[in-house]
């Protein structure tokens, strides 16, 4: 694992659930989960593809893996790539913020 990977993954952790963050406006930092947004087949992308999920948005009855990903993404106001998209969003301004 490289430096730059650690990093991210630190900076990730940092923001708690995104998913929570858009459904609920807020979610405290703490443990998540990093899911891999993935783009057909079975390979996962690398760290730069990583979502910061809570444990039910992740592998619970409402998350990802426990709705199955097509039934996520229609289930809610914002799909996997927006929370991708979102995930690379704060964590630019974590990592300009405190380096």
């Amino acid at each position: 694992m490289t430096s730059a990977e650690l990093i991210h993954k630190d900076k990730l952790a940092q923001l708690g659930c995104l998913a929570c963050l858009r459904i609920y406006g807020a979610h405290d930092p703490g443990p998540v989960e990093l899911h891999h947004l993935r783009r057909g087949g079975w390979g996962k992308g690398d760290y730069k593809t990583l979502i910061p999920l809570c444990v039910e948005h992740h592998r619970g009855k409402t998350g990802i893996h426990g709705m199955g990903t097509k039934a996520f993404d229609a289930a809610y106001p914002f799909t996997q790539q927006d929370l991708l998209d979102d995930a690379r969003k704060l964590v630019s301004a974590l990592l300009e913020k405190f380096p």
